[in-house]
Formats: structure tokens, sequence, C-alpha cells
């Protein structure tokens, strides 16, 4: 996938005639996706570095174990992925945050952090070089830093998803307006992961917190990305407009309809407002469904606790015009469609939410 721009790249090194900035700029996306392919080897074996790890008695370090409340039940006998509080093996725990929220480490975890160490430093250097040389205003080569970067780390981690129905991307993008993206949202994981399904420059809606993250930050707000603070209304005014022109000017947008990571991983209510930047526009709505990245990285956990190497899964479904619909048949139809390829463990109870799949007329359901 990434051939065409590396090939493009290294004809602009070679090429004497070419400006000293952009033959600058073309060693430096050289350098980093050479480094890329280089890691990309490593992780092959990472399942059972990890397994190594899970086997360290964690009670050498002194901390015991303790109770996380991570682990989900399961109906119907499907093999959850989420890992109990005795596997998952906690050797760090910090305390986080003003709620006083505990975050843990174990020992996979670890290696996270230094996978983290080795290509963020990179990737942040590899930003601000392109900062200064990108002049198209989607920045998408600035962005394409970040997508490297996710294939790059998830691969040293050993946890690149599968990717199923990816062409309906490709589909759905050769349009005047732009898409809008819609997934669950149950990890921090799904940043990186989405990076690695949706090729074309896209325009994450984020919280505007993470603007703090290391490297996160610097790729969200060099990227122009969509910053919205959730109790300011002039902020979700701001987010809805910017929205709104990104599509219009041909760059999709990818939303989390819940507005917030769910705590157990399980699907949460809908929030408004997602929906009607489709309908304003007459953007098409691309539904996907993220599994397993709560049980890679649940909430509580800093960086990853186990590889999700055949776990992570990315379901992109069929696309849905809203043309004819309103917000609230929209709602249902993505809700629908995100809630058909989600585990057990991450589907809504019926008795704790009352948007569980219901049916509806079959001219709603037409595109």
């Amino acid at each position: 996938k990434n051939l065409p721009p590396l090939v493009l790249s290294f004809s602009i090194c070679t090429n004497r005639s070419t400006d000293m900035h952009f033959r600058f700029s073309a060693y430096a996306l050289v350098l980093f996706s050479s480094i890329a392919a280089t890691c990309a080897f490593v992780p092959a074996r990472s399942g059972n570095f990890a397994r190594a790890l899970n086997d360290v008695d964690v009670d050498s370090f002194g901390l015991g174990r303790q109770h996380f409340s991570l682990h989900a039940s399961v109906a119907d006998g499907e093999k959850s992925f989420v890992l109990s509080d005795e596997e998952v093996g906690p050797v760090i725990k910090l305390a986080l945050g003003s709620k006083g929220n505990d975050k843990i480490i174990n020992l996979f975890g670890l290696w996270a952090v230094v996978v983290s160490l080795i290509t963020c430093p990179i990737w942040s250097l590899a930003m601000t070089i392109m900062d200064k040389l990108d002049t198209d205003p989607t920045k998408s080569a600035y962005d394409f830093t970040g997508k490297i970067w996710s294939r790059v780390w998830l691969a040293m981690t050993g946890s690149t998803p599968e990717i199923y129905g990816s062409e309906r991307i490709k589909e759905s993008v050769n349009q005047e307006t732009g898409v809008l993206f819609v997934a669950n949202h149950a990890s921090w994981l799904d940043i990186p992961v989405l990076c690695t399904a949706l090729d074309p420059v896209f325009k994450f809606i984020s919280k505007g917190e993470l603007i703090k993250a290391p490297c996160i930050g610097q790729q969200l707000k060099g990227g122009n990305h969509i910053l919205i603070e959730r109790e300011d209304r002039r902020s979700q005014l701001r987010t809805f407009k910017e929205g709104i022109n990104w599509l219009k000017s041909g760059v999709s947008v990818m939303a989390f309809p819940e507005g917030q990571r769910s705590p157990d991983g399980r699907l949460i209510k809908f929030k408004g407002g997602s929906f009607s930047m489709a309908s304003k526009t007459g953007a098409t709505i691309v539904p996907i469904t993220l599994a397993n990245t709560h049980a890679v990285m649940p909430m509580n956990a800093l960086f990853p606790v186990q590889s999700g190497a055949g776990k992570l899964q990315i379901h992109v479904h069929e696309p849905i015009s809203p043309e004819g619909k309103t917000d609230d048949e929209i709602n249902v139809l993505v809700r629908n469609a995100i809630i058909s390829k989600l585990p057990l463990d991450q589907r809504p109870l019926p008795d704790e939410d009352n948007e569980a799949p219901i049916e509806i007329k079959e001219t709603v359901l037409m595109n």
C-alpha cells in the first residue's frame, strides 16, 4: 500500500533538479518507511514473546495479584479474549488524573513502552519535518506519517488487525464529498487500529484533552483534526461546522457516535450530532465495527496487556446514504450494522440499553 509514495519519494531523492526542501522531505519519508519495513519483521514472533512474559511470576516484583475487574462474561459459549485479573498480572500501578483512576502496566505493556520509546521520536521528527514542507491544506503527507507509525507500532506489538470489507472504503471515497466513517469506541487502541484501514486522508473528531498526549497530540493539532470539548456548547457547534466543511471539501471524517470510550467494551448509547453532518452535506456514512480492542488494551491499562494477533478485527459495512432518512433512522441503521459484527461480550445488554437492534421499515433500509 505504501509502495507508490515510496517510489515517488525515491525518484525525488535521486533527481538533482528537485527543490532541496522536497528532496529532504523525501529522504525523511524513505528513511521512516525503511525503518517501518525493517521493524515489521520483528513482531512475527511477538506472540511467543508475549506468552513468555505472561509466564513470569509478577509476585517476584512484590506487587502481588490485584483485582482490576477486567473479566467479561460471555454467553452461548463464544470465547472472550478479555483476560482475567490473574492473567493480566500487572507489575506497575499508577494513580493518574484527578479522579484517582489507576492505570496498570503488565510485562507485555512494558514491551509496548519499549516500542513506543523507539518509534515515537522518529514519528515526531517526521511530523516536524512535514509540518514545514506539507503545503496541502488537507495535510495529507503530514497525516501519512501517523498511518506509517500506527502500522509499525501495531506490528511491533504483534497487534496488526484483520480487515474485512476494505473494498467498501475505496468504493465510498470516490465521491465529490467526503465520507463519514463511524465506529464503536472501546479502547485508546481504536485510533491506531483505524489508521491501518482508512487509507485516504481523513480527520478524526477527538476530545480536546488528547492534545496533551505525546505525539498523538502533535498529530491531531498539526494535521488539523477536529477537537471537541465535551462540556463546551460552543466547542460542539465549532466541531459540527468543521466537520461539515471538511466533508464539503471532499475530506472524510472519522467519528465515534458514542461520544466516549465504553468502560467495559460494550456498545453504549449514541449521542446526537454526528449523523447530522451527513444529512447536511449528503455524505455517505460507512459504519465500522472494531472487535476486541478492549481486550487487548482495556480502559484501565496504560499500554496493551496482550498481543492483538488473531484478536483485533475491523469490519467495514455497506455504505448508508442519508438521503430520505431522519437522524433517528440513520442511528438505527448504523447501530444495527456495528452490532452485527461485535463479539458477544461487546454487544449491549437488552436490559441495560434501550437502543438494542430493532426492526425498521424496508424503505428505510434501502440506500
